[in-house]
């Protein structure tokens, strides 16, 4: 059956790893280098079992792929996984165990945080492996992804208001944020800036207070996020939040958010723009984490990293302009527009080795 899943998704390797002292159990999925070595983080998350984990590295990895070509990154698409509690089972142990597992692969596959994984634990990965991303400052890595998240998120906004009102104006329409996580009150506060009218919610009792308190916003009940009258809906928490139930409630004109796989189906894509629904494509507006902390393979620089935040404009205007020229819904607008980049830069047969990461300025010796 795992043949045929890589059939299926078209991966190129994926690798099982195991040390019993450690208590390490992880996956890693390599799905392209076409474009350059496979870059995506890893997860730690309790599944209930190897066939959910070996699932999830799969879909996962296959979607840095494309976040990582429609982003104009020389990276390939890979992920990893590590079977465990993140409340519960972590230690060095574990994740210097899973450094050498990275290291193994000579920079075929460059790790970064993901749900379950905090910078300090990338300090441990770090002391076996040069292959990783989001390294603390001091090492001379990016550190926390989320502002610049957050930031090529309101490019992607901006993007999409341009198309949708003929305008970039932020703060002229209202926003119904769903999640107030790093990511999402980091986008609360460049939308207050901007003077936008801004209803959240969130699991979390203490970070909509915040929300209130600090950026004025409007708290509604987690449910309620669905039927407020506004402009632009805006999810930046759990996936699949644009569903059956949810679709028919929403007054938004915009779909733009932070959060990962916010339609819960292709269908669901299809009836958004039925509806006359514009959708940013999630994984093209989320992207500036990524372009973040790639920028470490060649030696990190915050304005350089400003700069490429920006690009993220250009690209959900380019997903627009392919699903005007085709014909078709932006989420499979975005899909073509990175295959059809891995299409052409394959023909070139550029040797992976023309994008190994160098890693400049980078200080080893651990925590």
């Amino acid at each position: 059956m795992i043949f045929e899943h890589l059939d299926t998704y078209g991966h190129e390797q994926v690798v099982f790893c195991h040390n019993k002292d450690a208590g390490l159990k992880a996956i890693i999925a390599i799905h392209n280098t076409v474009l350059g070595p496979a870059l995506g983080g890893t997860r730690m998350w309790p599944y209930k079992t190897e066939q959910d984990a070996l699932n999830d590295v799969l879909r996962l990895s296959r979607g840095m792929t494309y976040k990582n070509a429609v982003a104009g990154l020389d990276i390939g698409g890979g992920k990893a996984v590590i079977i465990g509690n993140p409340a519960t089972d972590k230690s060095e142990a574990l994740f210097r165990a899973f450094g050498k597992a990275v290291q193994s692969l000579g920079g075929r596959y460059i790790t970064a945080e993901d749900v379950g994984i905090d910078v300090n634990d990338m300090e441990h990965v770090y002391k076996e492996t040069e292959f990783v991303t989001g390294v603390h400052q001091v090492h001379g890595g990016s550190g926390d992804p989320s502002p610049f998240t957050a930031y090529g998120s309101l490019q992607g906004l901006m993007a999409a208001l341009n198309v949708k009102f003929g305008n970039e104006e932020v703060g002229n329409y209202s926003y119904a944020v769903q999640g107030l996580g790093h990511v999402g009150m980091e986008f609360v506060k460049l939308l207050k800036e901007r003077g936008a009218k801004i209803f959240v919610t969130d699991i979390n009792q203490q970070l909509v207070d915040k929300a209130v308190a600090e950026y004025g916003a409007e708290a509604v009940g987690l449910d309620e996020i669905y039927d407020v009258d506004a402009d632009v809906y805006s999810p930046c928490a759990l996936g699949g939040t644009v569903n059956e139930e949810t679709l028919p409630r929403l007054k938004a004109k915009v779909i733009c958010g932070s959060a990962n796989n916010q339609l819960a189906t292709n269908a669901i894509g299809d009836e958004v723009e039925k509806r006359g629904i514009l959708y940013a494509p999630d994984y093209a507006v989320n992207a500036g984490g990524v372009m973040n902390v790639a920028l470490e393979m060649t030696g990190y620089n915050r304005e350089r990293a400003m700069r490429q935040m920006r690009t993220i404009y250009h690209n959900l205007t380019r997903i627009f302009e392919i699903a005007q020229r085709d014909g078709i819904p932006t989420y499979k607008a975005a899909d073509r527009m990175a295959e059809e980049r891995i299409e052409v830069m394959g023909k070139l047969k550029l040797p992976m080795g023309r994008t190994t990461p160098r890693f400049h300025g980078r200080i080893r010796g651990g925590a």
